[in-house]
């Protein structure tokens, strides 16, 4: 009798990562009676690739179709031809539909590496929406998660940017934030795939190259092996603290918020009865939720200052917001022009 050869630990380890991402995942089937579309976002690197295979392998098993978009940013030569051989692999693997989508990266207002990373999502949505996809499955790694702590902690961007990568978003989902580089790499070498190499993960003057290939190894090489899955733990347990402040704050804000004429009124009452860490984020909620500002760490301290240690102070001026302190209540204006402008109208 004919036995199979064992399967790679690396490719059964993509595997299980994206079963168990696609069986958490059910209710977003729908009710149609035909099986729903997850599509794969495919670079054509190592991380994609293993993921591109997992899915084609393990898709069909837990009742899902699988395709694949490959997003060519047009920002390097021969870009065309690295989407088209990632598109070869995806039809081979059994993806369909597998899609190239050119899109146009306008830099700016924001860095190249957002502006490309911005594109690349609304095309994916753009392409899920005209497939009927249900999921879009992305293929960050548990290096990339502590690499994105890491990049949070030295901007000092508190604990939702500690939380790191969320697992989902939206139709947005990341079955291998579990899975390492490593793995991913041996899946592809275990099934003959051949990922490209993109040049702009050796870049220094990219801050997440020079964590990748600087700092991690100096941590593991100082502080001993594990720092990578410690800071993935770190964003897990993060990512918890965080939903539950999130629904504490969801459960406040109808007590605290009031339309008023000029603007948004906040109870000073329940602000200053709660911790700071529900003060806080009931300030920023308010000025993201009614302004669209996202406020810093110094202007929240500033707005809560009002809160907790008023000695006559104000108006506080954040971007596009004027705060006052009123009548037992903070009052937030939309601040139109310079301040100074305002002050002396």
């Amino acid at each position: 009798m004919n036995q199979r050869p064992p399967l790679h630990p690396a490719v059964a380890a993509t595997r299980l990562a994206v079963r168990q991402a696609l069986v958490e995942r059910a209710g977003s089937r729908g009710d149609s009676v035909e099986m729903p579309l997850a599509i794969v976002a495919l670079s054509g690197g190592a991380d994609s690739l293993a993921l591109a295979a997992a899915a084609a392998f393990v898709g069909p098993r837990c009742g899902w179709r699988v395709g694949a978009v490959i997003v060519d940013h047009a920002l390097q030569a021969g870009s065309a031809g690295v989407a088209e051989r990632a598109a070869v692999q995806a039809r081979k693997l059994g993806l369909d539909p597998v899609v190239v989508a050119l899109v146009s990266v306008e830099a700016r207002e924001l860095g190249p590496e957002a502006a490309a990373r911005q594109a690349r999502y609304r095309a994916l949505e753009e392409h899920a929406a005209v497939s009927g996809a249900s999921l879009i499955l992305t293929a960050h790694t548990r290096d990339d998660q502590a690499e994105q702590v890491l990049l949070g902690i030295a901007r000092g961007s508190g604990a939702r940017s500690l939380a790191g990568i969320p697992p989902h978003r939206g139709l947005i989902l990341r079955p291998f934030l579990g899975v390492t580089r490593v793995d991913t790499e041996a899946a592809c070498e275990a099934q003959a795939l051949e990922p490209w190499l993109d040049p702009h993960n050796e870049d220094d003057s990219y801050a997440r190259v020079r964590v990748r290939h600087r700092v991690l190894p100096l941590l593991e090489a100082e502080l001993g092996p594990g720092i990578a899955a410690a800071l993935a733990r770190t964003a897990e347990q993060a990512r918890e603290d965080a939903a539950a402040f999130d629904e504490m704050v969801n459960e406040l804000i109808e007590d605290v918020v009031e339309h008023a004429e000029a603007g948004i009124s906040v109870s000073l009452a329940v602000l200053s009865s709660n911790p700071a860490a529900l003060r806080h984020r009931l300030i920023r909620r308010v000025a993201e939720a009614e302004f669209g500002s996202e406020l810093s760490r110094e202007h929240t301290l500033a707005i809560a200052a009002l809160v907790t240690n008023w000695r006559g102070q104000g108006p506080i001026y954040v971007p596009g917001i004027k705060v006052i302190r009123s009548r037992g209540s903070l009052l937030f204006t939309r601040q139109i022009g310079s301040p100074r402008e305002a002050e002396s109208s």
